[in-house]
């Protein structure tokens, strides 16, 4: 596995019904941001906030864009998922305590696939 090939496909991606409730979120809360979770209170959930009450860290690292929303994780994460591919999916249940898909009914889950493996 070489970096050409992480390189030429997108490090996150969200399903149509991600999309979907990323929209649905925006109705709320217009600009907005997803950080993925290490795991200390919401598992691995990607959690969503408003961009203006979540502060990027030093050590946070860009993955890419879903919906025109940014997607961040932490440097020591990154590195350990850095050759994954993240895919921003929604089930039913409820999301992280202070993400904005709280009390949807519905929560973000991450799911992922190995770059190179279709």
């Amino acid at each position: 596995m070489t970096d050409d090939i992480t390189r030429s496909e997108p490090r996150v991606l969200a399903t149509a019904a991600a999309l979907t409730l990323i929209r649905e979120i925006q109705r709320d809360h217009p600009n907005i941001l997803f950080h993925q979770s290490g795991g200390c209170c919401d598992g691995s959930s990607p959690m969503c906030y408003p961009s203006d009450e979540y502060r990027v860290g030093e050590t946070d690292v860009k993955l890419g864009e879903i919906g025109g929303v940014p997607v961040y994780i932490n440097a020591s994460q990154f590195e350990l998922w850095k050759h994954t591919q993240l895919i921003i999916d929604v089930v039913a249940g409820r999301g992280g305590m202070f993400s904005l898909d709280n009390g949807r009914e519905r929560r973000f889950l991450t799911r992922s696939r190995l770059f190179g493996n279709g």
